[in-house]
Parts: structure tokens; sequence; C-alpha cells
């Protein structure tokens, strides 16, 4: 290889970068040099994550919202494993007392609809008598009568799968009704509610 000799600057170039050197304080760049942060509202990740935190929290403050209190939630989940059972295990006359149903015009005590189901049961540490009936122009409801006093408001809704709603029976005690069915809802309620004034 052949070596190549060392590079002299000529005069011109030397008085050049003399003169430039004088021409700049040799101190910090320009501050418009430097590069500026975006605030960190307009950064697109910084949006991104606070736009999904936004929708988390809607959808789950949603699902709150329409979450039935506890004893509502416990009844659909006691309905939904005792869907299939069939069978009397206590008097109708005595289930009818809970429900607030007295005799009708002839006398008689009837059950509404055809009864599926009636026995009592436990739901969160609550003594409830059970009744499942089967209307013929709504469809198949459960209806809970507790034998304490609950504190129950008159509320209606959706969940699990089911309508619920919570309505004051004829002698003011909260039933607590879940249906497949939106209609059996209303057909029940005609039934086991008070009238109206």
């Amino acid at each position: 290889m052949k070596d190549f000799p060392e590079f002299q600057d000529e005069a011109f170039d030397l008085r050049a970068r003399a003169e430039l050197a004088l021409a700049f304080d040799p101190g910090q760049p320009p501050a418009h040099l430097f590069r500026k942060s975006a605030p960190l509202l307009s950064r697109r990740g910084f949006q991104r994550g606070l736009a999904a935190l936004l929708f988390t929290g809607s959808g789950a403050g949603a699902v709150f919202a329409m979450r039935p209190p506890e004893l509502v939630r416990g009844a659909i989940e006691h309905e939904y494993y005792e869907r299939t059972l069939r069978g009397n295990f206590m008097e109708g006359r005595k289930i009818l007392e809970h429900l607030g149903l007295g005799k009708n015009q002839d006398g008689k005590q009837a059950i509404p609809g055809y009864p599926q189901l009636m026995r009592p049961c436990d739901i969160e540490g609550h003594l409830v008598y059970h009744l499942t009936t089967f209307f013929e122009k709504g469809g198949m409801v459960t209806v809970f009568a507790f034998d304490q006093p609950v504190a129950l408001q008159d509320d209606a809704g959706w969940w699990g799968n089911v309508y619920w709603q919570v309505l004051r029976s004829r002698e003011g005690k909260p039933l607590v009704m879940v249906a497949q069915k939106k209609k059996a809802l209303a057909v029940a309620q005609a039934t086991f509610g008070k009238p109206a004034a």
C-alpha cells in the first residue's frame, strides 16, 4: 500500500476555522437546537393507556351498578341448582301464608299456577320458603318468601342469565321472584304482588 502524505491545512482553511471559532460562544449550543419532549397528555402510549383504563373502569362500574343485592344473588344461585327438582316437601297452606296469599272467594286456598316444587330452604343463613310454579300464560317462576324480615327494596333486573324481581306481597313482606322469561315475572307479579290501588 501506498503511504498517503499527511493532510495539510491550507491558509484559507486555518483562517476560516479561526473565524468560526470566534463567531460562536464555545459554551452550550442554542436552545432551539435541543429536542423538546412532548407533554404527557399528547403522547400516544399514554393516551391509549388512559383510554383503556377509562373503558375498563366504566365496564366494571356498570357491572357493579347492575348487580343485585346479596340475598337476590343467593336466591338466583339457589334457583339454578334446584331448577330440576320437583316435589312437595311441605303443606301448601303454610307456603301460602308466607307468600301472603289468603283464602280466595270460595274459602279454599289454592296455590297459583301449576306447582312444581314447594320446600323450605336456606339462603345466606335465612330460612326461605321456595315455590316453583308454572303459569300457563307466562312460564316457570320461582318465588322465595323469607321467614324473618329482611331489608330488600323493590327492584328488578337481569343477572346470571335470568330475570329477577323483588316485590311486596299483599301483606307487605318482600318476595324474590326469579324466571327465565320476563313475561313470567309479569304474570307472577299480578298474582303475588299487592293489587294496584
